[in-house]
C-alpha cells in the first residue's frame, strides 16, 4: 500500500465544487469513482482545498492510498482512462507516508481572468468574467499591493471553521493586462472561504471608481467589524473566472526517491 499524490486539472463548469456532496457531481466523487475501478477501497480521498461550483483548476492536489504494481506512469494513464473529459490527472507520484495535501501545504496560488466588453463573448465567458465597464489599470495595481503581507482578512471572507483564524499571509498579489484583458494572481499560505472572489470584486469596483483604495485599506485594518462598512460594496466576482493554479509544499514533503 502506497500513498500517492496526484495533481488534477478540471473545468469546473459541470461540477458542484470539488468536495463530495450527497446528490451532486463533484471533483472528489468523480476521482473516487475512477479509483474504485482500479481497486481502491478507501473511504475518501484527500484534497488540498475546496473550490466552489464553477471554479476551475490546473493544480489541485489530492492524495490516496492504493496497492498498485505497475508504476506511477501507468497509474496516471489508468486514472485518465476512467476520469470524465472535464477532469484529468496531470501527474501522479508517490508521497511520503502521512502526507496530507491540505495540512502540509505551504501556499496556494489562484488566477482570476476577466475582460472588458459591452457585448457578450460566448467563447471567452466560460473562463473569464466580462465587465461592461472598463478598468483603470493603475488603480488595480494600487489595490493589489495593499493585500501583500500578513493581515486580518475577516472583511474579505469567512474562516473554513467557526474557530478558525482570519489572518493570512499574502506573498503575491498582482494584475497584468492590456487592451481590456486582465489577469489577477494571488498566492498566500491559505485562503478564507470565497476570499479571492471577494478581493477581485472589490478591486474591480476600485478600478471602476465605485469604491476607493483607501476604503479597501481601512477594511483590511479593521478586520471583522469592517464587513458591514458602508463604503465597501457587497458582492463576489463570478466563480467561472477563477482557477486554482498551484499548491506548493515544503522541501521536507518532497516525494521519496
Amino acid at each position: 500500500m502506497v500513498r500517492y499524490k496526484v495533481i488534477l486539472a478540471y473545468d469546473g463548469t459541470g461540477f458542484s465544487g470539488s468536495q463530495r456532496q450527497a446528490r451532486a457531481r463533484t471533483v472528489q466523487s468523480e476521482l473516487e469513482r475512477a479509483l474504485r475501478k482500479l481497486g481502491w477501497t478507501g473511504g475518501s480521498v484527500l484534497l488540498a482545498g475546496r473550490t466552489d461550483a464553477g471554479v476551475h483548476a490546473a493544480g489541485q492536489v489530492a492524495s490516496f492510498d492504493l496497492e498498485w504494481a505497475h508504476g506511477t506512469p501507468k497509474l496516471c494513464e489508468a486514472l485518465n482512462a476512467f476520469l470524465p473529459a472535464d477532469l484529468a490527472a496531470r501527474h501522479v507520484e508517490p508521497a511520503p507516508p502521512g502526507f496530507h495535501p491540505r495540512f502540509d501545504a505551504a501556499s496556494r496560488r489562484y488566477r482570476y481572468m476577466l475582460f472588458c466588453g459591452a457585448v457578450r463573448d460566448p467563447l471567452r465567458e466560460r473562463y473569464a468574467w466580462r465587465t461592461a465597464t472598463g478598468l483603470d489599470g493603475g488603480l488595480l495595481e494600487r489595490a493589489a499591493r495593499i493585500f501583500l503581507g500578513q493581515h486580518d482578512f475577516a472583511a474579505f471572507g469567512s474562516p473554513v471553521s467557526k474557530s478558525g483564524t482570519t489572518v493570512r499571509t499574502v506573498t503575491c498579489s498582482e494584475w497584468q493586462g492590456a487592451a481590456g484583458e486582465w489577469q489577477f494572481e494571488i498566492e498566500a499560505d491559505a485562503f478564507l472561504y470565497r476570499m479571492v472572489r471577494r478581493l477581485v470584486f472589490l478591486q474591480v469596483a476600485a478600478g471602476q471608481g465605485r469604491c476607493t483604495i483607501e476604503s479597501l485599506a481601512r477594511a483590511l485594518v479593521g478586520g471583522a467589524p469592517a464587513r458591514s462598512a458602508a463604503d465597501i460594496p457587497a458582492g463576489l466576482a463570478p466563480a467561472h473566472g477563477l482557477a486554482l493554479i498551484a499548491v506548493t509544499y515544503p522541501a521536507s514533503e518532497a516525494s521519496p526517491e
